[in-house]
């Protein structure tokens, strides 16, 4: 799977209220950094130095100071097109408010689900 799929899926996993996320992204073949590096200029990614990874990606859902999530994945499938490999993984997500209902006189089960699936 492609680093622009990989990317998708990410997204596809987020909660609807996510603000940001932070990605790292490494490249498997280090002789192409500076060819990955003119690539991933359009989503002013933040390159590492001494560090086990190459890039840190900062994404804004709707607004902020952040790439657009179009913009990553454009970056990302730029990599994919041309030939260069590599890892993504999520540092970080943020997201904004979660719905509020009322706990009282429901099991502890339905407590804790609900906090898995809007406190992550």
């Amino acid at each position: 799977m492609g680093l622009a799929d990989t990317f998708q899926e990410v997204l596809d996993s987020l909660p609807g209220d996510w603000t940001d996320i932070e990605l790292d992204l490494r490249i498997a073949d280090e002789s192409r950094y500076i060819e990955a590096a003119t690539f991933v200029v359009t989503c002013n990614a933040q390159p590492y130095s001494q560090h086990d990874w190459h890039w840190r990606i900062l994404c804004a859902h709707h607004f902020g100071h952040a790439a657009a999530p179009q913009a990553v994945h454009r970056s990302l499938l730029f990599l994919d097109e041309a030939g260069i490999a590599g890892e993504i993984v999520v540092r970080e997500v943020r997201a904004g408010r979660s719905p509020v209902f009322n706990e009282w006189g429901r099991p502890e089960s339905v407590r804790e689900d609900f906090r898995r699936i809007h406190h992550q």
